[in-house]
């Protein structure tokens, strides 16, 4: 075998592995490494040899989930149309990684110390861009900041996900509980 061959069956693999992976721990985030090898259909020493422990695997989970989350805004195509449309866009376009991203929210060594990956700031940049604009614009309450508002969609996208995986809600309305929730508390109102 080429070590060219040999080098794309493993990023196959990889991707594979890291798939089997979210999907499982998004239903059940605590699920084992033995629980993990048996989703992906390998054996704990393969994945071991991959992810060396729990945190290694958490970690590329981590960059798994913030390349989907760019795709996402980039598909969402942040500044077309008002604020309010992009915000709507955006919601749609990450409802794809809502399981990876509730799972990712709980892991709390992921946002502690120095080695915080620089992806989350970039997200949140971009995000935090976009409700600016919205405030800019005049759509969007000024006494919300962009920061918290940016926090406030990562935690009703978590929520929305949880609830659906629960099948307490249907994933059919994802999409329209968070823009509605999240725009309805945003929007900036005339005064009376």
């Amino acid at each position: 075998m080429s070590h060219v061959r040999y080098y794309c069956l493993m990023a196959v693999d990889r991707e594979h592995v890291l798939r089997s992976a979210a999907a499982l721990l998004t239903r059940k985030s605590t699920a084992t490494m033995d629980e993990v090898a048996k989703a992906a259909g390998i054996s704990r020493a393969t994945l071991h040899r991959q992810f060396a422990g729990r945190d290694a695997l958490v970690r590329a989970l981590e960059s798994l989930g913030i390349a989907e989350c760019e795709a996402a805004l980039d598909a969402a195509r942040l500044d077309e149309g008002t604020a309010r449309e992009a915000v709507s866009r955006l919601v749609k376009e990450l409802e794809t990684a809502a399981g990876l991203l509730a799972f990712l929210y709980t892991e709390n060594q992921l946002f502690e110390g120095d080695g915080q990956n620089e992806g989350w700031a970039r997200l949140d940049a971009r995000i935090a861009a976009l409700f600016r604009r919205g405030q800019d614009s005049g759509e969007f309450r000024i006494d919300l900041t962009p920061a918290w508002l940016t926090e406030a969609l990562y935690g009703l996208m978590a929520s929305a996900a949880w609830a659906v995986a629960e099948g307490r809600v249907a994933a059919k309305d994802f999409h329209h509980m968070i823009a509605e929730l999240l725009l309805g508390g945003a929007l900036r109102r005339e005064e009376p």
